[in-house]
C-alpha cells in the first residue's frame, strides 16, 4: 500500500470512531451476533439510523451480515479495529 493510500485508510477507520452510537453498536457486537431489531432495541435508535450506521460500516468491512429468513444478522470481523478500540478506553 502507498503511503497515500494508507493515510486514506487510517481516515476512513476513524470516521467509524467519530460516532458514540457507532462505538457502542461495536460493542455490542464484540462477542457475539445480534440482528438489526435486536440492535434497535439495544441502542434504542430508528431501524432508519440504525441501518445508515450499519451501512458506513459495512463499507468499511468492519461488520458483515448473513440473512436468515426476513432477519438479517450482524457481526464484527475488523478484530485489530476492536484492538484500537480497547486501547482509546
Amino acid at each position: 500500500m502507498v503511503e497515500e493510500e494508507i493515510y486514506s485508510y487510517h481516515a476512513e477507520m476513524c470516521k467509524v470512531f467519530s460516532h458514540p452510537k457507532r462505538l457502542e453498536l461495536i460493542n455490542v457486537l464484540r462477542d457475539r451476533e445480534v440482528s438489526a431489531g435486536e440492535l434497535c432495541q439495544i441502542l434504542k435508535m430508528s431501524p432508519s439510523n440504525l441501518s445508515q450506521h450499519l451501512a458506513m460500516m459495512r463499507d468499511r468491512r468492519i461488520l458483515v451480515s448473513r440473512k436468515e429468513g426476513n432477519v438479517v444478522i450482524y457481526w464484527v470481523t475488523n478484530h485489530r479495529l476492536l484492538r484500537a478500540i480497547d486501547r482509546l478506553r
